[in-house]
């Protein structure tokens, strides 16, 4: 099924960082906001790393992102992909990550996940002249990583992010 995102990426002139996923999951896409998916570890991650309470709604979530100089987005503009699966994504459009690296001061991009990695790579990498850097993702899917661990790989990008 082709699916377009419908939400716009959480940034503003304070943004040192971007975490680029690949595509919203179903229940992001629901939800209409980043990790919207109850299991997802992205929130807790973020709320560990920062000193925050784990925000619950979509201006907590974005309130805690641009107080921190977190920009958030994904790669896939649009694509077909079945239910959630990354494994089934095809036919990609990416989105401008180049445009908003240059009208920001993204210094560093993250990506959450392989899959958001490879994709950036593919698509976005020679536009923005940036090189990502690689986190484990903090999906349900990766059962292989506890909160623990994902926070400590995580903590790569303390020294970017504004106390």
């Amino acid at each position: 099924m082709r699916v377009t995102h419908t939400f716009e990426p959480v940034y503003d002139e304070k943004s040192k960082i971007l975490i680029l996923g690949t595509f919203p999951s179903v229940k992001s896409r629901e939800t209409a906001f980043y990790y919207g998916h109850p299991q997802n570890r992205f929130w807790k991650v973020l709320a560990i790393l920062t000193e925050e309470a784990i925000p619950v709604s979509v201006e907590e979530k974005k309130t805690i992102l641009l107080k921190h100089g977190i920009a958030i987005w994904d790669v896939i503009c649009s694509c077909d992909i079945e239910g959630s699966s990354d494994s089934s994504i095809r036919n990609v459009t990416a989105n401008d990550i180049a445009g908003l690296a240059a009208g920001s001061r993204i210094e560093k991009i993250y990506g959450n996940g392989d899959k958001a990695c490879r994709l950036y790579d593919k698509y976005c990498r020679e536009k923005t002249g940036k090189e990502i850097i690689r986190l484990p993702s903090t999906s349900p899917a990766n059962a292989a990583f506890s909160l623990e661990r994902l926070t400590e790989r995580w903590k790569v990008m303390i020294d970017c992010i504004e106390n």
